[in-house]
């Protein structure tokens, strides 16, 4: 058994059952051992920016180690982005591309990367994007190493390490391949901690004071869902959920009062502004999710965070009671011992005043992006997984969809990069085969990364593009006119991207009234082939953005209108 092939015989013992991968010559050993393998479904992409996509998207839905091989230099640089991903949102993921022989390192190999006479240095750079970054010299030490970066992956907070393979020793023989173990401990809360909240929120609950829980994607990733639903609905906590958190509790829950932020639901805000005490699970507190990170938003209150990583609880906003520990645990703890204490019997009834149960006036040419949003939801399959990229669509499908049958909604979180989830698509299918993924995206995010449609095609992965085309960046365009009075450089006239589709061996709908989007999307989701659906969007529609410090609309005594 050779290095590559030792390499592929620990992914399967880790049930890796796909990998996303670039071409290369110095990479080709690694591929001739992902095609030998008959567990591991190898998908070559038309460009490695997209594997690293497709890897974070298989990472984040299977919690399974996302992994992409490239070539060194140039083929692994374009692979930044999709970590920079998996560290930022914390999934295990790992990034492996060939190097130069330890022989040749400085004289100037093809794609050389190793930091000598000019090069680019390729271990400093993954160090700085990945939890740990790896060079093998040795097959003997191959099993040592791989070990420890899959134990470092997925540690503590998981994410991405790198292995820099010099192609000489990918076809040596490894004379020490042996099964590798994954040795990480769950991260339990202190026993001590979870009484203290216990003791706290009986007090509070005791005393009647306003209570709220947030919960975060932390929450998504711990398959928190049912301790969340049992704990607010033992205790009758209203709660919100952050973008990255829709559909952890469905939608329509009597206790939900939306998604806090400047693009949230006025009701989420005003429950929050009124509670007296927060319990954050999982959270995080991004800039949009906290008005621009308002920095009193926590004056008054007493903040009680759950975190999986004690780094994140005093980030944003010092917490007067703190407990680091994976949500699920955490709240099955900290619901057994409350209980102990405190009875509820009373009913909570908080306003709901959220955008997906409110009226959108439009009488425009076009397609409204809201409505467009709302009558998606209201076609998903159970248990769709639905991505939104970068961009205003995202802000609309987050605010106007609902997700009550099981649905996900993942979002490119605080790192954000354009067009990540229209490639990421292909990951989150390959993860989750028997759940149906559709992506809404713009225009602008189509076109940066849209070519992946012909692997889809070359695979028969029948995912959906929803493309919300208004042939400009929309937000950044709203941005600039909003700071500067005018704007710049944000048309994007496109091509029929149905028309495109086609071309490429799949379905193409073109949708330039919202009546048309029902029978299209209909037909995308009976075909097994993938499938474009162009919408013609209008772009002078306003995302409603909110800062924390305007006014109530049902002041009416206050003249500012809003």
């Amino acid at each position: 058994m050779n290095v590559a092939q030792s390499i592929v015989a620990m992914l399967e013992s880790l049930g890796v059952d796909a990998a996303f991968t670039g071409s290369g010559q110095g990479s080709g050993t690694m591929l001739f051992s992902f095609a030998e393998s008959k567990q591991i479904r190898t998908i070559m992409t038309r460009n490695e920016q997209a594997a690293s996509f497709m890897a974070y998207g298989y990472a984040m839905i299977s919690k399974k180690l996302g992994v992409t091989n490239t070539q060194g230099g140039p083929g692994s640089f374009n692979v930044i982005s999709g970590l920079s991903m998996g560290l930022n949102g914390s999934f295990p993921m790992m990034s492996i591309a060939s190097f130069a022989p330890k022989k040749w390192r400085g004289m100037g190999d093809l794609g050389e990367v190793s930091g000598l006479h000019r090069t680019a240095d390729s271990h400093a750079l993954f160090s700085a994007i990945t939890k740990k970054s790896y060079v093998i010299e040795k097959a003997s030490e191959v099993c040592d190493l791989f070990e420890d970066a899959v134990n470092v992956a997925y540690g503590g907070r998981p994410g991405p390490v790198h292995i820099s393979l010099p192609y000489d020793l990918a076809g040596l023989e490894n004379p020490r391949h042996r099964n590798i173990e994954l040795k990480v401990a769950p991260i339990l809360p202190r026993e001590k901690d979870v009484l203290l909240f216990a003791e706290y929120l009986a007090q509070a609950i005791r005393g009647r004071k306003k209570m709220i829980a947030w919960f975060g994607n932390g929450c998504v990733q711990s398959n928190a869902g049912a301790e969340l639903l049992e704990f607010v609905e033992r205790f009758q906590i209203p709660f919100l959920t952050s973008m990255d958190a829709k559909g952890v509790i469905r939608d329509n829950h009597p206790l939900s009062v939306g998604m806090p932020g400047i693009c949230g639901d006025p009701g989420a805000k005003r429950a929050f502004r009124e509670a007296e005490v927060v319990l954050a699970v999982g959270a995080s507190f991004p800039k949009w999710q906290t008005w621009m990170f308002q920095r009193d938003l926590f004056d008054r209150k007493i903040l009680m965070n759950i975190n999986l990583d004690a780094d994140e609880v005093d980030k944003v906003y010092k917490a007067d009671f703190s407990m680091v520990s994976d949500a699920r645990p955490a709240m099955k703890m900290l619901t057994e011992a409350l209980a102990a204490r405190v009875t509820v019997t009373e009913k909570a009834a908080p306003e709901i005043d959220r955008h997906c149960f409110g009226t959108i006036d439009y009488a425009g040419p076009k397609v409204h992006p809201g409505q467009l949003s709302r009558l998606l939801s209201e076609l998903l399959p159970d248990r769709a997984i639905v991505l939104g990229d970068a961009g205003s669509h995202m802000i609309w499908m987050s605010d106007f969809m609902q997700l009550n049958g099981g649905q996900s909604y993942k979002n490119p979180g605080s790192f954000g990069p354009m067009a990540s989830h229209t490639n990421a698509a292909i990951g989150f299918q390959m993860a989750a085969p028997d759940r149906r993924v559709i992506v809404g995206c713009g225009d602008g995010c189509y076109q940066m990364a849209g070519f992946e449609l012909m692997t889809a095609v070359e695979h028969k992965i029948p995912i959906v593009w929803i493309v919300y085309n208004n042939s400009e960046f929309n937000i950044i365009k709203h941005f600039n006119l909003l700071v500067h009075g005018e704007e710049a450089m944000n048309r994007l006239p496109g091509p029929n991207f149905a028309e495109y589709a086609r071309i490429c061996g799949a379905n193409g709908h073109r949708v330039e009234r919202l009546e048309q989007f029902e029978p299209a999307f209909r037909a995308a989701l009976a075909s097994d082939m993938p499938t474009v659906i162009d919408v013609v969007t209008d772009e002078n529609c306003l995302v409603p953005f909110k800062h924390y410090n305007d006014p109530d609309p049902r002041d009416t005594s206050n003249p500012l209108k809003i």
